[in-house]
């Protein structure tokens, strides 16, 4: 990676490294994987791409999403700044012949300006320290008219004080856990995917075959998901040292300030998903 890269926190990479290398998500996989998918990918417009449109994942990671993306479309350029992270996905999608894997941060990925067809960044920009910065970067690649799908952490503006007073609590616990060695780290959040997320999730889904409503109860996004991906997210929400988080309408305004317009954001969890398309 180039060493001028400014907009990056190195423990924050090297922290997504390590997660990658141990939970690579090859049992992720069928059906889970696909419905993981659909969830992210369910408002991206695929009709209006162009014959083999040429796009990019900003903050690949693992390459889980890339393995769906690339049969859909001519050339998918595979960014990260984890060199352990890329190692991953270089081994997911060795059989993949239109992917392209690149080692750089946000400011310095080595493509040309309004270049690309697409691009998604899912659950990435918000581990950088200026993510609005990170954004207008990756719109800078867009040509005008491509959509552009991202995800980012909410600050729970559709959530009631009792939710919020209990994300500050797990926040505290986040900032702990973060700091600790890599094998502790490990053990701490898989404790918590077993006695935390499990148990929450599997009640979210009791509720549902009641007839209730389980997107009320934290974790209820884990209700179909299995414990593997629940301790992927654990490591991740849990273990990494940076994270920041939006409202909707700041992430709305920074999707328009980074020169995307027509943004419209996903109904469902997990929030929030929203896209837009770079103006002309």
């Amino acid at each position: 990676m180039n060493t001028e890269a400014s907009n990056i926190d190195r423990e924050t990479v090297a922290s997504f490294g390590s997660e990658w290398s141990r939970f690579d998500q090859s049992r992720l996989r069928g059906e889970e994987l696909q419905s993981l998918f659909d969830t992210y990918f369910d408002i991206f417009p695929w009709g209006t791409l162009p014959a083999s449109p040429e796009g990019f994942d900003m903050g690949c990671g693992s390459g889980r999403w890339a393995a769906l993306v690339a049969g859909r479309v001519g050339r998918l350029h595979c960014v990260d700044p984890s060199a352990e992270a890329l190692a991953v996905a270089e081994r997911r999608l060795a059989a993949t012949p239109n992917v392209h894997l690149v080692h750089a941060s946000t400011d310095t990925v080595p493509l040309e300006a309004a270049s690309q067809d697409f691009g998604y960044s899912l659950g990435v920009l918000h581990h950088i320290p200026d993510t609005a910065a990170a954004l207008k970067a990756c719109t800078r690649l867009l040509k005008p008219g491509a959509p552009f799908l991202l995800y980012l952490y909410y600050r729970f503006d559709n959530r009631p004080l009792w939710f919020r007073a209990l994300w500050r609590a797990s926040d505290l616990l986040r900032g702990g856990i973060s700091r600790l060695p890599e094998r502790l780290k490990f053990a701490a959040t898989d404790a918590l995917a077993a006695f935390v997320y499990w148990p929450l999730a599997r009640l979210a889904g009791l509720v549902e075959k009641l007839g209730g409503r389980p997107a009320a109860l934290p974790l209820s996004f884990y209700r179909n998901t299995s414990f593997y991906t629940m301790r992927t997210d654990s490591r991740d929400r849990f273990g990494t040292p940076l994270e920041r988080r939006f409202t909707r309408e700041e992430i709305r305004s920074m999707m328009e300030g980074a020169g995307l317009r027509g943004v419209r954001f996903s109904q469902g969890e997990p929030y929030w998903v929203a896209v837009g398309v770079k103006a002309a």
